[in-house]
């Protein structure tokens, strides 16, 4: 009886707590990034207000101020933070379409692998001990075609890319199908914001905003449907 009263009272082990560090830095980052105020610092009329210095900055120092934005884009999306379109716009009007596009990509890439490799550390064995065989099944349906779901899921862009990140790993996908259906993903709604974001300038000149709602507009959302149908045809035949 002893025995079972101190197993009671034994603290978990060290490994059951320090899995979720990675996860609640995160959390922390969120929410002192809005206790600083900081969200009306990455907006477009923050970009406009201090257009000049930075263009001008950006001139002097293309090397840093490149590695500066990604650093930026990193933690914008490892944190969840809702200001990536408009970084993605800044981007394309900082550096230019292509190499503003390139430096998106890459940087989302990386913030969303650090998310989901935090989210699959802290809680895949914690939902996968909830869920016993329902979670099992559910991780066997979408590993088993994870690639094809996963680049759909980026291509077209109707759930929130933080929730992909975590759902992707909280079913135990493999973190090479997720970085490599991550970066192919995102690739052509990336260079559709950078490219807008490329004709910046008009924009602010017009006293106007652009229209983020651009990537829905069927000239661009049917070309992204059609990809993703592509994507799904793989699944299609192995099922069949």
């Amino acid at each position: 009886m002893m025995a079972a009263m101190e197993s009671e009272i034994t603290p978990p082990p060290a490994s059951s707590w320090r899995r979720f560090v990675p996860l609640l830095l995160l959390a922390a980052g969120l929410v002192a990034f809005f206790a600083a105020g900081l969200e009306h610092q990455l907006t477009l009329e923050a970009l406009r207000q201090n257009r000049a210095s930075i263009e001008a900055w950006v001139a002097a120092h293309p090397v840093l101020s490149a590695l500066i934005f990604v650093i930026a884009y990193v933690a914008v999306v490892a944190f969840s933070i809702p200001a990536a379109s408009p970084m993605t716009l800044a981007g394309g009007f900082l550096f230019g379409t292509f190499e503003g596009g390139s430096l998106v990509v890459g940087a989302a890439t990386i913030g969303a692998t650090i998310l989901f490799l935090a989210a699959k550390t802290a809680l895949a064995d914690l939902f996968r001990a909830r869920l016993g065989s329902r979670m099992a099944r559910m991780e066997e349906g979408f590993r088993a075609n994870a690639f094809n779901y996963l680049l759909v899921l980026r291509l077209v862009p109707v759930f929130p890319f933080f929730l992909v990140n975590l759902a992707a790993g909280l079913l135990g996908v493999r973190l090479s199908t997720y970085v490599l259906a991550t970066f192919i993903g995102i690739i052509p709604a990336t260079y559709v914001y950078a490219g807008l974001g490329s004709g910046l300038g008009a924009f602010f000149e017009k006293g106007v905003q652009p229209d983020l709602s651009l990537i829905f507009e069927p000239r661009i959302l049917l070309p992204l449907l059609g990809l993703a149908v592509l994507a799904l045809l793989p699944v299609f035949v192995r099922r069949r």
